[in-house]
């Protein structure tokens, strides 16, 4: 099994994202086995859940990761800070 994983560099930063991502997914399976969530209209131009947001949410956090690393030789922190308050405004407000 542990070999299973060895193709990947798995740094203290890495498996905190990792973690951080399972968190959310258990926190959010709860949330909505307690208090089922219905549809709203945000800002996004369709009507969303909880987990379409998250789901949005996550991916927006990933492209501006991506770009960063693609567009400038800054820290990958200040872009994963980024990609956090793109997650919070796109749950909140989405």
């Amino acid at each position: 099994m542990a070999n299973a994983f060895s193709w990947m560099s798995w740094t203290p930063p890495v498996a905190i994202f990792f973690a951080c991502v399972a968190l959310m997914l258990v926190g959010m399976t709860v949330w909505e086995v307690r208090s089922p969530t219905i549809e709203r209209k945000g800002f996004l131009p369709m009507r969303t859940t909880r987990g379409d947001r998250l789901f949005i949410g996550l991916l927006a956090a990933a492209y501006i990761n991506l770009a960063w690393v693609g567009l400038t030789d800054l820290d990958q922190w200040y872009a994963a800070v980024l990609g956090l308050l793109a997650l919070v405004l796109i749950m909140r407000k989405g």
